[in-house]
């Protein structure tokens, strides 16, 4: 039987969210016996990890006093000095606070919003039909998570961003060195600089796209990043970097980690399968279920600016908390049988996108993806298993199922 002190330890270990059975288990401990739980660990500086669905949101709803600055993400101790010395390598929407970010979201918010959205559905549609039909062409085999669920999101929001198909390669792997650099088979090295070397290369290739961008403005969201204003002044070289880094990182990532991890699912629970087969018309609620089973972001961390109260406990100015959604998502007190996976599942109040001022500006375009897949793959797939072992990404921030062999039968369009 784990202890509190022994469950806490999961948030600090990337190979923890690798066996997402012992990962939940830890969650369950903590939401049950201390779910504001102070986590020691001598690589890193102590934070109260935030375990319960009711905590987690209380946080979010008071982001004047719960402050993404100065540690958005969990790092460790030297981590955490280097960003006391030199600042954060990017400076994206996570990274920040009003009133910054709220003007920085204001730039692109209206890209983002339904009627703009909506736009790409026949898109969206073309692009699942030629994933399926790619998976026809393949055979009877594949690793879904590499061969379809990554190029499928990628190829969005690139194309969104208006950048040329011949550097998609190029974004994949970056993203994957930057969200993995946990993680042995997707790091670049082992060492702090060749996180850096990665953040470079991306600063490289986009501030000569800035470049072209403002001599000749197109109708693409690098454009609308390229030329944008705040208080009449343009963003900074590191605000215009960064704002292209988290929409072709985090724009295509999270995507891609529900889509193998939803078909996992489906795999695993082959009535649930077999009801959105029966019942299309249960799409939309499928989309909710998977992206909550999955929750591709594991957490951020939140600095209290004065002293507050998370869930009975004190947490002191200056110090921190990590909200752990996929723990937050599991809550028994919230979902009915948690660890059910339910496409039918309604209400379902997740909070995989986050919640408030600081909720994920793409949630609409990753449900729009992943009901596009489904609803083009589940009419023609007749069979599938796995072929092999899933295997999941080491990881202490993003990740998802890295690999999923799988053997299938899927028809032609008809």
């Amino acid at each position: 039987m784990l202890t509190a002190k022994e469950a806490g330890q999961v948030f600090v270990t990337p190979a923890a969210y690798a066996d997402d059975e012992f990962f939940h288990r830890a969650c369950s401990v903590l939401r049950r016996d201390d779910p504001v739980h102070l986590v020691e660990h001598p690589n890193f500086n102590p934070f109260h990890a935030v375990t319960r669905h009711a905590d987690v949101l209380s946080v979010e709803l008071r982001h004047n006093v719960f402050h993404n600055e100065p540690r958005p993400v969990l790092g460790t101790k030297a981590d955490d000095e280097r960003t006391a010395k030199n600042g954060n390598l990017l400076r994206t929407l996570i990274h920040v606070d009003d009133p910054e970010h709220r003007a920085l979201r204001g730039i692109t918010a209206d890209w983002f919003l339904p009627k703009s959205l909506a736009r790409l559905d026949h898109r969206l549609a073309g692009l699942a039909k030629a994933s399926v039909d790619r998976m026809v062409e393949m055979g009877t085999e594949c690793d879904f998570a590499r061969d379809i669920a990554m190029p499928l999101p990628l190829n969005v929001i690139l194309a969104i961003l208006g950048l040329p198909e011949s550097d998609y390669p190029r974004m994949m792997k970056l993203t994957q060195e930057l969200f993995g650099n946990a993680d042995e088979e997707l790091r670049r090295g082992s060492s702090p600089d060749d996180l850096v070397a990665v953040v470079r290369d991306f600063f490289a290739y986009f501030t000569e796209l800035t470049r072209q961008r403002r001599e000749e403005p197109r109708d693409d969201l690098t454009s609308v990043i390229a030329n944008a204003l705040i208080d009449g002044q343009p963003l900074t070289d590191i605000q215009t970097i960064s704002y292209y880094v988290i929409a072709a990182t985090a724009g295509h990532d999270t995507t891609s980690a529900s889509m193998a991890g939803g078909l996992l699912a489906l795999i695993e629970n082959p009535d649930q399968l077999a009801l959105l087969r029966r019942s299309p018309e249960l799409l939309s609620t499928a989309v909710d279920e998977i992206i909550r089973w999955v929750t591709p972001v594991k957490h951020f961390m939140r600095t209290a600016t004065e002293d507050a109260e998370v869930g009975g406990t004190l947490i002191k100015t200056g110090h921190s908390v990590l909200l752990s959604y996929p723990s937050a998502n599991r809550d028994e007190s919230v979902f009915s049988h948690p660890d059910k996976f339910d496409i039918s599942r309604s209400p379902n109040k997740h909070l995989a996108f986050g919640f408030g001022v600081h909720y994920c500006l793409g949630a609409l375009l990753a449900r729009m993806e992943l009901r596009a897949l489904l609803a083009e793959l589940i009419p023609r797939l007749d069979h599938v298993e796995l072929a092999g072992q899933p295997a999941l990404t080491k990881t202490l921030f993003v990740g998802g199922l890295k690999r999923l062999p799988i053997k299938y039968s899927v028809r032609e369009a008809a």
